[in-house]
């Protein structure tokens, strides 16, 4: 396997990173290491695969894991039905066994000429021996087809992305093997850099009061989900689009659901509302 010429990850127009990340990003690249990623929803865990292969200019691909994935269908899955039928009507020549063979997203990912970033999404999603069983082929990056006796072993190693939103605890030779990284959820620095990507004519006050609003919102007790990036985003875009003033934000807060996604949590809004005297907290408060 060659090694590597693996340029320094910098982000993209679109997706703003902290340091600690790109960082992150260059080790587990150098040491050829999978980065395991995780943050609560809408850091953007998902989307840095995305943006590696952007800036570098590299295929992307995704593997997104169910509760009913298995380990081997990402390498390779035997169509033994296709197989079956063109055997019954007689219209094919079932020897080869290889144009039965379908690749997964892993197996791809090792037998590509070029260099790719390889996705695999939500490991935790799948069951507890899913993380175990690709051990072998994260190490080595090779695999052979049982059905066939194939070998395969990638000509350069992918950049391997594994993101977790910490449903299940990974099993500790997983762990061992991933250069670990946790998102933190972007400070109102790095919100204001964000959110000024997606609207860029946005004014600066509705900016400031916009994210204000948001993260007293964040801070509410007994929240079960939090507004995320995403949800902020979308927010200040319907706010746009309806032409609300900044001043209306200190009154109250426009477009709740497309923040608040939760019944439980829209009653834990209006009893903060309540104790502030039916008003939203003000910059000077």
């Amino acid at each position: 396997m060659r090694t590597n010429d693996f340029s320094r990850f910098s982000g993209t127009d679109s997706y703003i990173t902290s340091p600690e990340l790109r960082h992150s990003v260059d080790v587990a690249a150098a040491i050829e290491r999978p980065l395991l990623v995780r943050g609560e929803p809408g850091t953007g865990k998902t989307l840095l695969a995305t943006a590696i292969a952007e800036d570098l200019g590299l295929e992307l691909i995704s593997w997104y894991v169910k509760s009913t994935s298995k380990a081997a269908d990402g390498l390779y899955v035997y169509d033994t039905v296709k197989r079956l039928q063109d055997s019954r009507f007689g219209d094919h020549d079932v020897s080869d066994i290889r144009q039965y063979i379908r690749l997964g997203p892993l197996g791809r990912a090792l037998t590509s000429e070029q260099q790719v970033v390889l996705l695999i999404d939500e490991i935790d999603k799948a069951d507890l021996e899913f993380p175990n069983d690709l051990l072998h082929e994260l190490d080595v990056m090779e695999f052979t087809v049982i059905e066939t006796g194939d070998s395969h072993r990638a000509t350069l190693r992918p950049v391997v992305v594994i993101t977790s939103n910490a449903e299940k605890e990974l099993p500790d030779p997983f762990l061992r093997r991933c250069i670990f990284h946790f998102i933190e959820f972007p400070d109102e620095d790095l919100m204001t850099r964000i959110v000024r990507v997606h609207h860029p004519e946005i004014g600066k006050k509705l900016l400031e009061q916009s994210l204000a609003r948001f993260y007293w919102l964040r801070n509410v007790k007994g929240l079960r989900k939090r507004p995320s990036t995403s949800e902020l985003v979308d927010w200040i875009g319907a706010l746009m689009a309806a032409g609300v003033q900044p001043g209306q934000l200190a009154k109250e807060i426009p477009f709740l659901g497309a923040l608040i996604k939760k019944e439980e949590d829209v009653v834990a809004v209006g009893k903060a509302m309540s104790g502030s005297s039916g008003r939203w907290p003000t910059d000077d408060a």
